[in-house]
């Protein structure tokens, strides 16, 4: 193929064969100047909006930040099973009413002998207390997963399990100081 040059494929031909007609430098300056001291309207309704814009825009803005700081909380503090769906509402009550009563028995039982068992198992119940917490933050962020939900109703049934373990405890304590009594003779 051959190197064709750009210069001698143009070289015979003329292409500035038109002229403007004459006064075309002038009405283009005209032109020029006309719109350069034209009042601009978009400018001024422009100008008018900016200040409302921003403001709106600030609004706006600081809405969503107090959202981002305020919605989580919000959140969680509607995020037990309850706000799942009825069906866990009635297992959440079912479970605090559970946990309610063997609370009531088990402080109905304290007494010097069984004290170091009862604070025992309450410490025991402010850690599922707090995982149980941690749960709920959980239940907010993975947006009601199956598993946090599971977890959930897990740490319930510990709470009930441990209570009811204590009381077992306690029904033995007494068990044992009757028996302790019954044998001594006076």
């Amino acid at each position: 193929m051959k190197n064709n040059n750009f210069d001698e494929l143009f070289e015979g031909l003329n292409f500035d064969i038109e002229e403007p007609h004459s006064g075309h430098k002038e009405r283009f300056l005209k032109k020029l100047e006309k719109k350069s001291s034209a009042p601009q309207k978009k400018g001024k309704v422009l100008r008018l909006w900016a200040p409302v814009i921003g403001i709106a825009a600030s609004f706006l803005l600081a809405f969503f930040l107090l959202g981002e700081l305020w919605g989580p909380q919000s959140m969680a503090k509607n995020s037990d099973l309850a706000s799942i769906s009825p069906e866990m509402k009635q297992t959440q009550e079912f479970y605090t009413s559970m946990i309610t009563k063997e609370l009531n028995a088990i402080n109905a039982e304290k007494t010097p002998e069984t004290e170091a068992i009862i604070n025992d198992a309450m410490v025991q119940m402010e850690k599922l207390e707090k995982e149980y917490q941690d749960l709920r933050n959980d239940l907010v962020k993975s947006g009601r997963d199956n598993r946090v939900i599971h977890a959930m109703i897990q740490n319930f049934q510990q709470r009930i399990d441990l209570l009811n373990n204590v009381l077992t405890q306690i029904e033995n304590i007494k068990t044992l100081k009757n028996q302790n009594h019954e044998n001594n003779i006076i």
